[in-house]
């Protein structure tokens, strides 16, 4: 499929590459001991260090170090045993100290890549840049009062992974795809919860664009987008406009954005920086930091089983097709809950594919409608193993079983219990299912006269009404072989 996009004068290519903003999930901040915990009391997770008070120093948290090496491996990367910590030079209200300490030339993490999949079955390598650690800045609050900004440095401090791609992306659904399988490692690894809303996972945007084969264009950069629909608007919005201003014969300056969200547009912020305007250099606080292969070894065999990999064993082990398997494992809540669901009861490995549509389709429809996150579902797994196991066995129809989700989500009452107590076990026994068809063809014979005159689309409406009789019970089966059969002794 082409990523061309037809302007009124020329076909024009986006290019986009993500720097994604991830909190390291620890305890406490990367060179303080002050706590991380989110929606506490403004200022109330504030160091002397964070507040960058005469005369402290900052101290390397070593657990935010191991946090960042194992994401490293898994994102294919390679392990920098030396890397600097440098000072960010700039002036925000709520950066106390008036630089930021990040790194530059020298990042923890250098090279890697992720694998992206399409819905076709095809995927994508992305090529990441690096990995560097740096400090969060504080948070300013505009909204507190008419005439004045409120700053809260509980932020202040607070260890980020920033992850930095190549110009790989075409367009906005593939942005939105890499990033979704970031988030996805990060959170099998449980290096960054990446919770979007609480600002754990936020990105920049590069964009530009250009006529196929020609250099890149002219970048501009969508700062602190936090969601992935905000993400793929804001590119949709931002490739138009400028090639508008392409074929309008104007030319894109180089600038930093922000996005609305209220009406979808991006508006200029400032002029974008480079990195000489940061005059970086290295701090005279912090010692460069050496990593030895025994303690990376160590770290390494600490990694759990990727996306990648359990996408792999869904695929070999239960003949999951690519993209179930890439829906499962897009969040590890998701495929945790396939996996209790087939351990619940082995027999059903068989019916993996069952699994995954019951999962995907039914319990997903009823945890969206309530706004719940599969990890919060009322809706255990082994009770869903055991309404899949009913189906298989004929106990009830699909239909029936629709019925019994929503009555386990509501009570979290076992799906056996469900059945006996609302009489809704399948009929299978061939004389009571003869009866009911029985009176639906004594009840339309005019229909019947019109069926066998050759319209054939009238079986459903017998199945129908069949089904109506048995207040659902009846087996589909069943059912649809008595009524072909009773329906042509009519003939």
């Amino acid at each position: 499929m082409s990523n061309l996009i037809k302007g009124k004068h020329h076909d024009w290519e986006t290019v986009i590459g993500l720097e994604i903003h991830a909190q390291v999930k620890s305890n406490s901040k990367l060179f303080s001991s002050s706590s991380t915990t989110f929606g506490s009391n403004p200022n109330s997770q504030v160091s002397l260090v964070d507040a960058a008070m005469p005369g402290m120093l900052p101290v390397i948290n070593k657990y935010c170090i191991e946090q960042a090496v194992k994401t490293g491996v898994g994102l294919n990367a390679k392990i920098n045993k030396y890397s600097i910590f440098d000072r960010k030079n700039y002036f925000y209200a709520d950066l106390p100290q008036g630089y930021q300490i990040s790194q530059y030339k020298y990042p923890i993490i250098g090279e890697g890549k992720v694998t992206i999949d399409f819905k076709d079955g095809s995927s994508k390598e992305i090529r990441i840049v690096r990995l560097h650690l740096e400090q969060d800045a504080g948070k300013s609050l505009h909204d507190q009062n008419p005439t004045k900004t409120y700053v809260d440095l509980n932020r202040s401090g607070v260890a980020l992974m920033e992850i930095v791609s190549e110009p790989d992306l075409r367009n906005a659904d593939e942005a939105g795809l890499y990033i979704s399988k970031i988030r996805s490692i990060l959170m099998y690894l449980d290096t960054c919860d990446g919770n979007m809303q609480e600002g754990s996972l936020r990105a920049d945007v590069n964009i530009s664009v250009r006529k196929p084969g020609d250099e890149y264009g002219t970048r501009c950069e969508i700062k602190n987008l936090n969601s992935i629909k905000f993400i793929k608007q804001a590119i949709n919005y931002e490739v138009k406009r400028q090639i508008e201003v392409l074929e309008d014969g104007g030319s894109i300056e180089q600038n930093t954005l922000l996005f609305n969200t209220s009406t979808g547009k991006t508006k200029p912020m400032r002029s974008k920086e480079e990195a000489h305007d940061y005059r970086y250099f290295p701090d005279p606080d912090l010692l460069p930091l050496e990593i030895d292969q025994e303690e990376i070894d160590n770290i390494k065999k600490l990694i759990p089983e990727l996306p990648d990999e359990r996408k792999k064993r869904y695929v070999d082990e239960y003949n999951l097709s690519n993209y179930d398997a890439s829906v499962l494992t897009s969040d590890k809540a998701i495929s945790d809950y396939f996996d209790s669901v087939i351990k619940s009861d082995f027999s059903l490995k068989a019916s993996s594919k069952i699994v995954v549509n019951w999962i995907t389709s039914e319990l997903f429809s009823i945890l969206n409608e309530n706004n719940l996150e599969i990890i919060n579902s009322p809706i255990k797994p082994k009770d869903l193993g055991k309404l899949v196991k009913l189906i298989n066995e004929d106990i009830i129809s699909g239909k029936i079983a629709k019925e019994v989700l929503i009555e386990m989500f509501n009570t979290t009452s076992d799906p056996q219990i469900i059945i006996d107590k609302k009489g809704l076990k399948q009929v299978t026994n061939t004389d009571e299912i003869e009866a009911f068809v029985d009176e639906v063809i004594e009840e339309n014979k005019k229909m019947v006269e019109q069926y066998l005159s050759g319209k054939d689309k009238l079986l459903g409406f017998f199945v129908g009404q069949s089904m109506k009789k048995s207040k659902g019970k009846a087996n589909p089966q069943i059912l649809n072989e008595i009524i072909k059969k009773k329906l042509s002794k009519k003939n």
